[in-house]
């Protein structure tokens, strides 16, 4: 266990729902799924030479995979797809005959990627509706608690804690459109034989091209799908490929910008990530709280978002009907790019259970720029009161100015406020003017945009997948 290489997608990162839909023996059981189909196709289409009773006899040994012949087997001929063929037919001595009979490498081989990324693409749905609805809640509870928000990081008008959910929010449902349509194409390869002409079925069918025409069809249904790709190589169009893993680059993209904003928001010690009692922040700094899972998303988001290009150069540089030079990549990129993508939406799902929200920083925060902000409203209040607009905008500029420089360059509070009670053209008390610091006025719309978003976009979408709500995510590390 020890004295090798463990992938630390598996160790540490991803569920064992994901992992399991990834490992061997999901796979062989698939391929005999596959032989099955495709043997009850051929005894349906009216093949004299499979028999019903060789089909019962391999649907008996479906499951109990007889890895060590197919093992054995395999350092004997070099080839994992006839390895398998050799040790099913050990178990089924009467069908081992027809067991891949008319079939490519690539029938088990590309059927089952595609059954296994779309199990797999329906995993990281759940995931990810799990996610947005713990999102949506946390943006209705602090819908109305008012936040200073930043452009370019440097303080900009007021908003809510809830309605800056919603910008998170809003990435994950684009994604979850992407991924519902990437979900909805998906299609099997069917058996097309060696170039795509399915020239071996139509030996097998003694030249029957109506009776081959409902090949792909069949095993498709057999296998829960609607259909087949309709055209094909020896293989499915690998640019499948780079389609799926684009849309789990679409969910790291959204995921690593929530992990940036949660590290910037713990460092201004106005919300944190979850920190457990016995965690340690710094193997140093005893007293730290570092946002070591917001930090694991984004390191893991990055690792996905270059991944894409696995798939993408795979599709670009095949040739004609098909190489294998695709084979040793697809092994390492899609399963990989499932598992890291599977241990963000844990993380994604575990943080946001457990955000920490401070509402007195928040305030202390937003109080000490809105003066600044407020400046409108109280030169509107002073001009109602008889005062010159454009010595009063003038005064105010020179009052924000020389507040800021007490601020950045003394390291002392905001005192706007005090001067413009001392500047006799503005009329006004330092109890007139802080009645006007209220933040909930200058929040704009963030409330009822928070509510409405929720209420008309996301809340549906909740609603029609309520089955699958509910998770908690369990994280290793």
């Amino acid at each position: 266990m020890y004295d090798k290489y463990q992938s630390p997608l598996s160790e540490r990162y991803a569920s064992k729902e994901m992992q399991y839909i990834f490992s061997p023996e999901k796979k062989f059981k698939t391929w005999r799924k596959l032989w099955i189909a495709l043997a009850e196709t051929e005894y349906e289409l009216g093949l004299d030479s499979v028999t019903k009773e060789q089909i019962e006899e391999l649907k008996a040994h479906a499951d109990d995979i007889n890895f060590e012949v197919a093992q054995a087997r395999e350092k004997e001929v070099r080839h994992d797809v006839m390895s398998h063929v050799y040790a099913y037919g050990q178990q089924c001595p009467n069908a081992k005959g027809i067991i891949h009979l008319g079939a490519t490498s690539c029938y088990v081989g590309d059927n089952t990627d595609i059954i296994i990324m779309t199990e797999a693409l329906k995993l990281v749905r759940t995931k990810l509706l799990n996610v947005i609805s713990e999102l949506a809640a946390f943006a209705m509870k602090y819908k109305d608690l008012p936040t200073l928000a930043f452009t370019h990081f440097q303080p900009a008008q007021p908003t809510t804690v809830g309605k800056r959910a919603t910008l998170w929010l809003n990435e994950l449902m684009l994604d979850l459109e992407d991924l519902d349509y990437v979900i909805g194409s998906m299609k099997l390869l069917g058996s097309k034989g060696t170039t795509g002409t399915q020239a071996s079925f139509l030996e097998l069918f003694n030249g029957d091209h109506e009776t081959i025409r409902k090949i792909d069809q069949k095993i498709a249904e057999k296998m829960g799908f609607e259909s087949c790709y309709p055209v094909s190589g020896q293989t499915y169009s690998r640019k499948v490929d780079s389609r799926v893993l684009n849309v789990l680059g679409g969910i790291a993209q959204s995921a690593h910008k929530f992990s940036n904003d949660i590290r910037l928001l713990q460092h201004l010690k106005e919300i944190e990530e979850p920190f457990e009692k016995n965690q340690i922040g710094s193997s140093a700094m005893a007293y730290k709280r570092n946002p070591m899972r917001s930090e694991r998303i984004a390191s893991l988001a990055n690792y996905v978002m270059s991944d894409t290009m696995n798939p993408a150069l795979v599709a670009s540089t095949q040739w004609f009907e098909r190489t294998l030079d695709d084979s040793a990549n697809k092994r390492l990129s899609v399963p990989e790019g499932f598992l890291a993508i599977d241990g963000i939406l844990d993380l994604y799902l575990n943080v946001v259970d457990g955000l920490v929200v401070y509402p007195k920083v928040i305030e202390a925060h937003l109080m000490r720029e809105l003066p600044f902000m407020a400046t409108e409203n109280i030169m509107m209040d002073a001009v109602k009161a008889g005062g010159d607009r454009q010595e009063l905008h003038e005064r105010i500029r020179q009052h924000s100015m020389a507040a800021g420089r007490v601020v950045k360059e003394e390291g002392k509070d905001n005192d706007l406020l005090e001067r413009i009670a001392n500047d006799p053209a503005f009329g006004m008390t330092l109890d007139q003017l802080k009645a006007i610091m209220k933040p909930e006025n200058f929040v704009g719309r963030a409330p009822e945009q928070t509510e409405e978003y929720i209420r008309d976009f996301v809340q549906p979408v909740l609603d029609q997948n309520k089955e699958i709500l509910g998770l908690k995510a369990e994280i290793n590390v």
